[in-house]
């Protein structure tokens, strides 16, 4: 099993990149978090998943190990093949996934090309637990640069109470995110902030 890979970018192509290492290229289908991170003709790693099959292997690339275990839990939902889990880890980051799931946003991940309200809802039955448990929480970056996702209970309240407004998820995470980042630290500044910011 290729678990990581690091070389030389020697190719982009849509959807992914060839990697040159030990004078092999390998063909890595990334996700839009990893193609942002690698530079043609530079240097670049990335944690990887093989995909064995009858007609062929596919080799799959991702940033974070975080990435490349929430792509490994999606794939054991039933009707989530590899492609889809790309796509769904293209279309939103491990975090927003996470607070997906566990507010029950349907909306935001039928989203996602190909994904359609069912398989939205079996991914939020199967995966929740393992937001519960805060397996999909964290991010860490290749080359050691960590970003934390989890919320703190206030957080949670205003992610709440912004929800039921009609925001998506996602778009409450985004912004509660920045009224922190503004100063913003009871639930009231928080709410009020992130109000602000999504044009309320």
């Amino acid at each position: 099993m290729i678990a990581y890979l690091k070389g030389k970018v020697i190719d982009i192509f849509d959807g992914g990149v060839v990697l040159e290492n030990g004078g092999i290229g390998y063909e890595l289908l990334c996700t839009s978090a990893l193609f942002g991170k690698l530079t043609a003709d530079k240097e670049g790693g990335a944690y990887t998943y093989l995909q064995v099959r009858e007609d062929g292997l596919s080799l799959f690339g991702f940033a974070t190990k975080e990435e490349k275990g929430t792509f490994l839990k999606l794939i054991a939902v039933s009707g989530v093949g590899p492609k889809m889990a790309m796509g769904i880890l293209s279309g939103m980051s491990v975090g927003d996934l996470a607070t997906a799931i566990a507010t029950n946003d349907i909306k935001s991940l039928s989203k996602v090309k190909g994904l359609g309200k069912k398989t939205a809802e079996r991914i939020i039955l199967e995966l929740r637990e393992s937001v519960s448990k805060g397996d999909l929480a964290v991010s860490t970056e290749v080359g050691g640069a960590v970003a934390a996702n989890a919320f703190t209970p206030e957080d949670e309240d205003a992610m709440a109470v912004l929800v039921s407004l009609g925001f998506s998820s996602v778009q409450c995470r985004k912004a509660i995110e920045g009224a922190k980042n503004g100063g913003a630290k009871t639930i009231q500044e928080i709410i009020s902030s992130a109000l602000q910011l999504m044009g309320r």
